[in-house]
């Protein structure tokens, strides 16, 4: 799987190395093996699932699939229509918001997230908001790749969030 992954520098801004996972993706064995991976280490007593968009959806419909749970998506703004709840959330590189429709996660489910890449960790604590704001629990995030240098861990880990990654790099 590792070998997969694509280095590109400067994307999305000049200084950033983006990890591009669209490789593993195109490649059979490499999906099969990341999704497996994954899976193998979800927590149990997992309810929902929630992927983060948009790299989030990669993975979670069929985490959520091979765990026997719902799936909820995690939009950005102006995706979901309807009533929604919505967080902020501190990129890397910027911010933006998510957005989750009102009453998709049930109250006291406990909810894995599920997103691509774990970097400084402002999107999962946002995404992490949005479960509390629908009187549910965090279950833990389960990502495919942790930047170790962005130290993104620590400020989950801080919060109580049981962090899970296929790969760190």
């Amino acid at each position: 799987m590792e070998s997969l992954i694509r280095d590109i520098h400067d994307f999305p801004t000049p200084g950033v190395v983006f990890k591009d996972l669209t490789p593993v993706l195109a490649d059979p064995a490499g999906l099969r093996d990341a999704i497996d991976t994954m899976v193998t280490l979800a927590p149990e007593g997992i309810d929902m699932v929630a992927g983060v968009e948009s790299r989030g959806f990669w993975f979670a419909p069929s985490i959520a699939l091979a765990l026997g749970c719902g799936f909820v998506a995690m939009r950005k703004p102006a995706k979901l229509p309807g009533p929604v709840l919505r967080r902020p959330v501190t990129l890397e590189y910027g911010e933006d918001e998510l957005a989750v429709h009102t009453g998709q996660i049930p109250a006291g489910a406990r909810v894995l997230i599920v997103d691509d890449v774990l970097a400084t960790g402002g999107t999962l604590m946002g995404a992490a908001d949005l479960v509390e704001d629908a009187d549910a629990s965090v279950a833990g995030a389960l990502l495919f790749l942790e930047l170790t240098a962005l130290d993104g861990r620590a400020a989950l880990e801080e919060r109580g969030i049981d962090v899970r990654t296929a790969i760190r790099a």
